[in-house]
């Protein structure tokens, strides 16, 4: 018999990022597309607890395991075991996860959201608004996400 072990779960952010879904915005809630009716942004995360909702269509659940119990349509001891949180005789399962790479048209979509983040950061500087903490963090996440799809690691094969 196994057993769920929640604090193996994913971190948040992490996990989203990992399916492929840019969070945008501030502070604990987020907005990315909701892939479960075609893409729109209006998918909310909290980047905290991994609870997330759909604004039109209402799809919704409490955390990570949540979605990806629904996005791949698994019962709740398979997903547990994929995202490495179920342990049998003392052994996590995780099977090999392959971050989902990105379409062309979805690396130009980021590509064109963070070159925004860093041209108005640019912007500020050059007026002499100092950059705050997050700022950076946000900024330093940008050239990250810029500099992988530079190297094409986030496309689909």
């Amino acid at each position: 018999m196994g057993e769920f072990i929640r604090d193996r779960l994913p971190d948040p952010a992490d996990y989203f990022e990992g399916q492929g879904l840019v969070l945008i915005g501030r502070g604990k809630w987020r907005t990315a597309r909701c892939d479960f009716h075609g893409g729109s942004d209006s998918l909310r995360i909290n980047t905290e607890s991994g609870g997330w909702c759909c604004m039109a269509c209402g799809a919704h659940g409490g955390d990570v395991l949540a979605f990806h119990m629904q996005a791949r349509g698994l019962e709740f001891v398979e997903a547990a075991r994929e995202l490495g949180a179920y342990v049998e005789g003392n052994k996590p399962h995780r099977s090999p996860a392959k971050p989902a790479g990105l379409s062309p048209r979805m690396a130009l979509e980021v590509l064109a959201f963070e070159a925004l983040t860093v041209a108005v950061a640019a912007g500020n500087l050059a007026q002499g608004v100092a950059l705050t903490d997050n700022d950076r963090q946000r900024l330093t996440l940008a050239a990250g996400r810029i500099n992988l799809l530079a190297e094409g690691v986030l496309l689909c094969a």
